[in-house]
């Protein structure tokens, strides 16, 4: 395990947005290396970029400079429409209000990512079925998001986030919409993701709770990331 390289590998990015004639940095200078099957918390207080950065990696967002590979890939050099395929077929996104479709089933909502690939009719059932049944909601692929608990629409959308077996799993305060016991149930279930699939995810959570489930914590402060914040009293 140890050999293989990084799954995220992140160089010098700069990032900064307008604000009327005001130049706001908001990630300055990250250099940042996330090994395949890893789980990543990122943490930092309100406007510290940690929502910026996800959504970098997550290629939603475009660079000012800097480099962002994933999986070998550059695509800070992608041009849009390179980048939206690649992010279909890489990435798989988990949101904290789960956005789910109401007017769809469970089954239908996790199918949406497949309705852009090649796959046949049966061939995305087995991917829905296998996805549900990961999430232990095989029992509830006919419900509409309507008639789930908050953290069964969030298994949902976990669900739908692996179905296309992406490169990476981007997580936006997964838990944050949930009480203490679904946000643990979605945790023990994001680690087993990793454990068992071998999946690799990168998680926004300001939740210390949430935080102490990855393997590595980064803080962001600022626009700067620090591995440990604790020893800079």
């Amino acid at each position: 395990m140890g050999n293989r390289p990084p799954i995220v590998v992140i160089r010098n990015l700069c990032k900064s947005y307008f604000r009327g004639n005001q130049v706001i940095q908001v990630l300055n200078d990250i250099s940042l290396d996330i090994d395949d099957g890893e789980f990543l918390a990122l943490m930092g207080p309100s406007g510290s970029g940690k929502t910026t950065l996800l959504n970098l990696i997550a290629g939603i967002d475009k660079v000012d400079s800097g480099i962002i590979q994933v999986g070998g890939v550059d695509i800070t050099s992608l041009s849009e429409t390179e980048l939206a395929q690649w992010r279909a077929m890489n990435v798989g996104f988990i949101f904290q209000f789960y956005n789910l479709i109401p007017v769809l089933t469970a089954f239908e909502n996790v199918e949406l990512p497949l309705l852009l690939t090649g796959l046949s009719k049966k061939e995305r059932r087995t991917h829905v079925e296998t996805a549900l049944s990961v999430v232990n909601l095989s029992d509830r692929m006919d419900h509409y998001p309507g008639q789930l608990s908050g953290g069964q629409q969030q298994r949902v959308a976990i669900a739908r986030a692996i179905v296309t077996d992406p490169t990476i799993l981007v997580a936006d305060e997964p838990t944050g919409d949930l009480d203490r016991v679904s946000a643990n149930d979605v945790l023990e279930l994001m680690e087993r993701l990793v454990h068992e699939l071998g999946k690799t995810i990168i998680m926004v959570t300001h939740d210390p709770r949430a935080a102490k489930m990855a393997h590595v914590i980064k803080h962001l402060d600022k626009g700067v990331l620090n591995a440990h914040p604790q020893t800079d009293f």
